[in-house]
Order: structure tokens, then C-alpha cells, then sequence
């Protein structure tokens, strides 16, 4: 965000308060500056000179989850999360506390591959790192990730021709799940690609303040998405596509305009036909919206259609809530992290549902660690429990 529309946004704040009624990291700690308006306040005191970079003033900034409930009840229509993620670059140099966070972060974004046999050997050599340390939240690590190179999956009479943007979490944390909707793309007649040369979509960079570096990852998938010629590019991760979709534009002024969701894109391509609960091993679940998907990306429906059409007895929760994840963010508030998960575990075992569906492997890492006694699965793994059973 330039400087000048940087200004406007913040002048725009009329101070309603508006944005507070759904703010996670408010609902854990009630202090203003712990809200968006808070937030939006503290920057234009920076931005005026009223305010120096300080550890509480980088605290505040950096403890926004990014989820994007705020945005959308702004009656001015403040871009908060391009507001935040522009203060974050400010105060970066100034931010001690997540200096090692920032090293790691493009230390990984550039060495991908090296990160993960890395972090494979931690889980064997400093199992405490993983289990109860710094990386708390992370499930056991697979074997091989989803790809290292780029590869197409061709079928004989094709209907159309779609990409997968993997992302960082599926391909090395899930991969699974990967496989899973690579084989219900080819079983619905479709070829899939997996181009080569797809980096991580940016967002842990700027969630950090490291603008410059994920403009350059902007730009390099750009380069390699836009030449394909797919009818869709496809994620199992809400913020890698809310990034490709919705972020891109503001970041490099140009975004991927076909990326979509996979319930977006399968909702009106599986039919009644494709599902028997013969195959399915609970009768009930109540469906989790990820923020990104939800606020960002506006998509509700679709995923609910689906697990109903399916013959699921979908049982929703009396509000909605984040689980708290928030990459990065559960790692330098992991209290208030832990606080969210708490709650919005309450609410989806108050349904009594047999599971737990969502749509995003981040809420499904995390929801994963406080239902400890209720599976937690992606949609995508739902939809091939239950899809085209005949065929197995």
C-alpha cells in the first residue's frame, strides 16, 4: 500500500467502533487497543508523529489475527487488513520480539524443500520442539511432500483442465489431502495440473511486515499461474486463494481472477448420484467456516450444500467464531491462540455432532489439538469418504 492511499484509509476511521463486534483478539482482551479501532487509532498517531515505534505499540499492531471479520462491518469501508499489514512494514525494523520469526519465515520461503527434511529430523532428534515448544501446534510429519516438481495428471477423455495451487501447509504438512482432491478432480473427467515452480503465496511475509519479499513471491506465482490455460486454479488453503484472488491485486496490481475454493468449484459438479452413506462412518457433523473463506472470500454456502447433500445431518453452532490459528499468530500469542481454540471448541461439542468439518488445514491443525476425542476433517476428505462409492 503507497503512503498517500495509506493516509486515507486511516482518515477515513470515524471512530464508530463497529468493526469490534466480531474481533477475535477484543473478544479475549477487552482493552481497545486490542480491537480494529484501537489498532487504526495507535497507526494514525504514528503516522502524525504523536507516536514512536515502541514494544507495546509494535504489540498492539502485531496482534491482530488478520482474519478479516472487521472488514466488512466498516460502514466507511476502511481496508483495514491492507492498513495493518502496511503499519506492520513500518514498524518491522522496530519489532525484536519476532526477529528470529522473520529470519525463519524467509529462510523457509526460500528453501522450502530444506526446511521440511529439517523439520523431519527435529521431530526424531527435539521431539519436545514439536510437542510442547515453539512449534506446538504442528501434527506429525509425512514422509515425502505432495510435490517437489511439477507434474500433470492426464485422463483419457477429459472434461476440462484445471490447476492446483498446493500451498505451503498441504504440500508439506497434508499432502494427503492433496492426492484426495486430485483424485476426485480425475474421477469428475477432469486433468490436473501441478506447475512447477509455485512458491508460498506471501501471506506469512506479510503478516510479518516483509512487504518487499512477498511482492516478490506475488510476482513469481503470477508469472506461473496466469500462463496456464485452466478452466480453474484451485486451493485446499482459504488464504492461499483469499492471497492469489484478493491480496494479489492490492499487493502487485494484478491477482489469479480463477482461483476459487473447492466447494465454490465442485458445489454444482457432484451430484446426488456420487454420494452413498454406505461408506460413511458418522451420521452427523457441524461445519467450522474458516476466516479467510468466510469473511474473506464470502463463501458459506456451498460448503454446507455439499455436506448436506452428501446425507450428513449438519448441525451448526449457535455463532461463529475463529478457532485462533492464524499462522505466525499462534505462535507469538499463543495464550490468546489457546484462549480462542478453548472457546470455539466449546461451541461445536455443545452440537453434540459425531465430527468436525472445515475447509482450511490451518483450523483443521488447530481444532485438531482441542477435540482430541472428535475427528476433525477437510471438506475434501469428507466429499471422498462418501464420493462415487460404487467405484471403490
Amino acid at each position: 500500500m503507497e503512503k498517500e492511499r495509506y493516509l486515507r484509509e486511516l482518515s477515513k476511521c470515524v471512530r464508530c467502533g463497529s468493526c469490534k463486534a466480531f474481533c477475535p483478539t477484543y473478544d479475549e482482551d477487552k482493552t481497545e487497543a486490542m480491537g480494529a479501532r484501537g489498532r487504526l487509532v495507535l497507526l494514525w498517531g504514528l503516522s502524525e508523529g504523536l507516536l514512536k515505534p515502541s514494544r507495546i505499540l509494535n504489540d498492539r499492531i502485531f496482534s491482530c489475527i488478520l482474519c478479516g471479520a472487521c472488514s466488512g462491518l466498516c460502514p466507511p469501508g476502511v481496508d483495514i487488513q491492507e492498513v495493518i499489514y502496511h503499519g506492520r512494514s513500518l514498524l518491522r525494523r522496530s519489532d525484536a520480539k519476532r526477529r528470529s520469526l522473520r529470519f525463519l519465515t524467509k529462510f523457509y520461503t526460500k528453501r522450502p524443500e530444506l526446511s521440511f527434511r529439517l523439520l523431519r529430523m527435529a521431530q526424531y532428534i527435539l521431539p519436545h520442539l514439536l510437542k510442547k515448544g515453539t512449534l506446538h501446534f504442528l501434527p506429525e510429519l509425512p514422509e515425502v511432500s505432495l510435490k517437489n516438481e511439477g507434474r500433470v495428471f492426464t485422463i483419457s477423455k477429459k472434461k476440462g483442465r484445471v490447476a492446483v495451487f498446493t500451498g505451503c501447509t498441504v504440500n508439506f504438512l497434508y499432502p494427503h489431502l492433496g492426492r484426495t482432491l486430485i483424485n476426485i478432480l480425475q474421477r469428475l473427467d477432469y486433468e490436473v495440473i501441478l506447475p512447477a515452480g509455485e512458491v508460498c503465496c506471501g501471506v506469512p511475509l506479510r503478516t510479518l511486515g516483509l512487504e518487499e519479499k512477498a511482492i516478490e513471491l506475488a510476482k513469481k506465482n503470477l508469472g506461473i499461474f496466469s500462463r496456464l490455460n485452466v478452466e480453474a486454479i484451485l486451493s485446499l488453503c482459504p488464504t492461499c486463494t483469499y492471497a492469489l484472488k484478493v491480496e494479489y491485486p492490492k499487493l502487485i496490481g494484478k491477482g489469479l481472477e480463477r482461483a476459487m475454493d473447492i466447494s465454490s468449484f465442485l458445489i454444482d459438479k457432484l451430484s446426488t448420484s456420487h454420494f452413498s452413506l454406505l461408506t460413511s462412518h458418522f451420521k452427523s457433523a457441524t461445519y467450522h467456516d474458516p476466516c479467510h473463506l468466510s469473511y474473506g472470500l464470502g463463501v458459506k454456502r456451498e460448503p454446507r450444500e455439499i455436506i448436506k447433500n452428501i446425507g450428513i445431518d449438519l448441525i451448526e453452532t449457535e455463532e461463529q467464531r475463529c478457532c485462533g490459528f492464524g499462522g505466525i499468530f499462534s505462535l507469538s500469542y499463543r495464550e490468546i491462540s489457546e484462549g480462542l481454540l478453548e472457546k470455539r471448541i466449546k461451541d461445536l461439542k455443545k452440537t453434540g455432532a459425531e465430527t468436525i468439518i472445515t475447509a482450511c488445514p490451518g483450523c483443521m491443525m488447530q481444532l485438531s489439538r482441542g477435540a482430541k476425542d472428535t475427528p476433525v476433517l477437510h471438506l475434501i476428505e469428507t466429499i471422498e469418504e462418501t464420493c462415487f462409492s460404487s467405484n471403490k
